[in-house]
């Protein structure tokens, strides 16, 4: 939402270019990891082959898809092949509350992809769609950041 800002306040004499500046300085954490740790060490997690779930805010809000894999290939995990990878889960903010048979739907369809392969760890980038999708997973479902957690 802060990434859009400048668009939603392009209008407004006294915020116009705060808000520019406000969303050219937003980022998510992806962009900050991936476009600044260089020489990524390679993880020393034993976890090593996970599904990702790169959720709708990332892909399609964020227009970031494809980073958050890019950062965990290069932290050495195995990312394991993911159909329709770019489809929701059905968690999508109140849409799990207002559509809750078709949202149960699609997180039974995207659950049977993301553990097709067997994964050992589920990871994804929005805190509703891990609540939304660990609520019925036979595999842990975590946020992607605890992978670089030393304390895990």
């Amino acid at each position: 939402m802060i990434k859009e800002y400048d668009h939603l306040l392009r209008q407004d004499p006294a915020y116009a270019d705060k808000a520019r500046r406000v969303a050219e300085l937003t980022q998510d954490l992806v962009e900050i990891l991936d476009d600044h740790a260089t020489g990524l060490a390679e993880t020393k997690q034993p976890v090593k082959k996970i599904s990702v779930h790169e959720p709708c805010t990332l892909q399609h809000g964020q227009r970031l898809g494809g980073r958050l894999e890019s950062l965990l290939r290069r932290a050495g995990y195995t990312l394991l092949p993911v159909a329709d990878a770019h489809l929701c889960c059905g968690s999508a903010g109140t849409y799990a509350l207002t559509q809750p048979a078709l949202s149960r739907q699609l997180r039974e369809n995207k659950l049977a992809a993301l553990n097709r392969h067997a994964p050992e760890l589920i990871v994804t980038a929005n805190i509703g769609c891990l609540t939304h999708l660990a609520g019925n997973s036979p595999v842990p479902v975590r946020h992607w950041v605890t992978l670089f957690d030393p304390a895990e």
